[in-house]
């Protein structure tokens, strides 16, 4: 977890008195304050999942990379197959450091004439750091400071997004263009953390309110806070940086495979990479996977795995009880032998045992708009 956002005062998003109008409760994060929640983590989720929710994602760092050779330039840094990701198209990856732990999880999206890359809020002045130490004199980084940045999410965020542009449903699950919402400039991409269909809108900080109220008098939307944002993603399988991933875990051990490219795998060059495909060969030692737990008590972060001696093995990375499937559900790295779904393990949180099985992730099912799939 970074630093930077600990020794100084929380700063406040645009959003910051549309948030408190609209009754929500403030809290420090990343370096900000943030609402989280308005009438209720549980109402919230539930709302997000069978409706439309409005996350305000401001926090984030939003980037813009442009250079020649800025593509060959990405691929030293990142597993991700760049030069093979098409205009408007985008990616998810990761900034690894020299011996293949994860620095931050991203998204990176190709442009016409540059790179558009969204990183976590609690590194981002990190991340630009490496960056900036990384990428060669001829590469131009701009950290967009003033755009907002928006999630709509849930199987209803279709729908009321395109009563304001309607040319927004023509975009699928990882695609990007830019539009105009209600004459303001945006950014749109159909992406999000909560498993379910949705979008994500970068739009200048002085038009956040407008186009936030203009989201949240559709019928279908409500503005969701950080708490049901952390329920959500933890259902979805999707790990948060500076809990389930951090510079100790691999891609191989986080179970982020998939963001190895193929054709990086076959070359290499990446930082870390004789480590990490040695890994894929041969197994981690440790590995990141989904837990049911059993009981009505949630395990939270930090509670340790324990073998038969009672020994810690392994460690739970984010855990909480699913809205969805009224159950306490987590993440932990186990032994890469405990990884197997099905496979009982036992956790320790404060000297008392709680009994969990290993089960495959997503909790429940993602609901991506994606190209191709079946009605």
């Amino acid at each position: 977890m970074s630093d930077h956002a600990e020794d100084t005062a929380p700063q406040t998003l645009p959003l910051d008195g549309w948030h408190r109008a609209r009754g929500g409760r403030m809290v420090p994060f990343a370096g900000y304050l943030m609402p989280v929640q308005y009438e209720g983590i549980m109402a919230e989720h539930l709302w997000t999942r069978e409706n439309a929710g409005l996350f305000d994602v401001s926090h984030m760092g939003q980037l813009l990379i442009s250079g020649p050779d800025v593509d060959a330039e990405l691929e030293a840094l990142l597993p991700a197959d760049v030069k093979g990701l098409g205009v408007d198209r985008m990616r998810y990856s990761l900034l690894l450091n020299e011996s293949g732990g994860i620095l931050d999880d991203l998204m990176l999206t190709r442009r016409a004439s540059d790179f558009y890359m969204v990183v976590n809020g609690a590194v981002k002045f990190e991340d630009i750091g490496h960056l900036r130490e990384h990428l060669s004199d001829a590469i131009t980084l701009n950290h967009l400071e003033d755009q907002a940045l928006l999630a709509l999410q849930g199987p209803k965020a279709a729908e009321a997004l395109a009563r304001i542009q309607p040319d927004v449903a023509n975009l699928y699950f990882m695609e990007a263009g830019a539009f105009e919402l209600d004459g303001v400039p945006a950014w749109i991409s159909r992406s999000g953390y909560t498993g379910e269909d949705g979008f994500e809108i970068s739009i200048p900080a002085d038009q956040a309110e407008r186009i936030a109220s203009l989201l949240c008098d559709q019928p279908e939307v409500k503005p969701i806070g950080l708490g049901a944002r952390d329920s959500l993603r933890l259902e979805a399988g999707l790990p948060l940086y500076g809990h389930d991933l951090d510079e100790e875990a691999t891609p191989v051990a986080a179970d982020l495979g998939f963001a190895l490219s193929k054709r990086r795998r076959e070359e290499g060059g990446f930082p870390g990479a004789e480590r990490i495909l040695l890994e894929r060969e041969q197994g981690p030692v440790l590995k990141r996977v989904g837990l049911f737990v059993e009981g009505r008590q949630p395990v939270r972060e930090g509670a340790a795995v324990v073998d038969a001696d009672g020994s810690e093995v392994g460690k739970v990375t984010s855990g909480g009880f699913s809205p969805s499937l009224e159950r306490p559900i987590a993440m932990a790295y186990v032994p890469a032998a405990s990884a197997v779904p099905g496979t009982r393990i036992r956790l320790n949180q404060r000297a008392k045992i709680f009994d969990a099985e290993v089960t495959a992730m997503p909790f429940t099912p993602h609901r991506y708009h994606r190209k191709g799939a079946a009605k």
